[in-house]
């Protein structure tokens, strides 16, 4: 979808991208529910989370800067992409 809209938009400069990122020190994720989940799973379900590069969560200024990028004008010609801020948890 991201690509389709970034095509159709694109004569009137308008860029469109997605921002996919890891697990976030947020209340999202930092909660009960989460912790009890992850403290029941299966340690084999869990290494389908594990980030390649070893940090356990991001924090949120660490998505917003990717953002900021985005909203700026050093980014003008960039559209049309995911933008995986996520540790290297896509390559696994």
């Amino acid at each position: 979808m991201c690509e389709n809209y970034a095509s159709i938009l694109a004569e009137h400069r308008i860029r469109v991208n997605t921002v996919h990122p890891t697990g976030v020190n947020t209340p999202m994720v930092d909660n009960d529910m989460c912790r009890a989940r992850f403290a029941e799973a299966d340690p084999e379900d869990l290494k389908t989370l594990i980030n390649a590069i070893p940090v356990e969560m991001l924090e949120a200024n660490d998505i917003s800067n990717a953002v900021v990028w985005l909203c700026s004008d050093e980014s003008a010609f960039y559209t049309g992409n995911v933008m995986r801020i996520d540790a290297g948890a896509s390559l696994r």
